[in-house]
């Protein structure tokens, strides 16, 4: 009888070890899908400018992955690392142009999960925009997030 309680209670124990385990690395995981805001006014080279959308998990109630123009226009994304400490993309040609992004999120975790509403800028880099294969215009720029609706 002891053998047996001793055996539930050490696979009792094991189990609630694996709980914690999968509890911290969920806390752990890096998932910033959301839009992303220009903090404050654009500059005049980007007053066209919407948001950068990321959609990791495909989630219908966020926009698709990419660049968006405020006239509604959408760049996807050509190339793309999402790191913590390297964001960088290269959108498709559209219309002659096209943009490239490389910075760094200024915090980790999962964005959904913990945002507040708070207007606190959590990304931060450089945009580019190519027109015809030339560069026209680049800006380093810090963006809020957006978690949708």
């Amino acid at each position: 009888m002891l053998k047996t309680v001793t055996v539930i209670f050490v696979s009792l124990m094991m189990c609630g070890v694996v709980v914690a385990q999968t509890s911290a690395r969920a806390q752990q995981r890096f998932d910033p899908s959301g839009s992303f805001w220009l903090e404050g006014e654009p500059p005049a080279e980007f007053t066209d400018f919407s948001a950068i959308n990321l959609n990791q998990r495909r989630l219908r109630r966020l926009p698709a992955t990419g660049l968006q123009l405020s006239n509604g226009t959408s760049f996807r994304f050509r190339t793309v690392t999402v790191k913590q400490n390297n964001f960088t993309f290269n959108t498709v040609v559209v219309g002659g142009v096209s943009y490239t992004f490389a910075g760094k999120f200024l915090k980790g975790g999962d964005f959904a999960a913990t945002w507040m509403g708070e207007e606190t800028p959590v990304l931060e880099g450089v945009l580019t925009k190519f027109k015809d294969g030339k560069k026209v215009a680049d800006a380093k720029l810090k963006f809020i997030y957006f978690g949708g609706t």
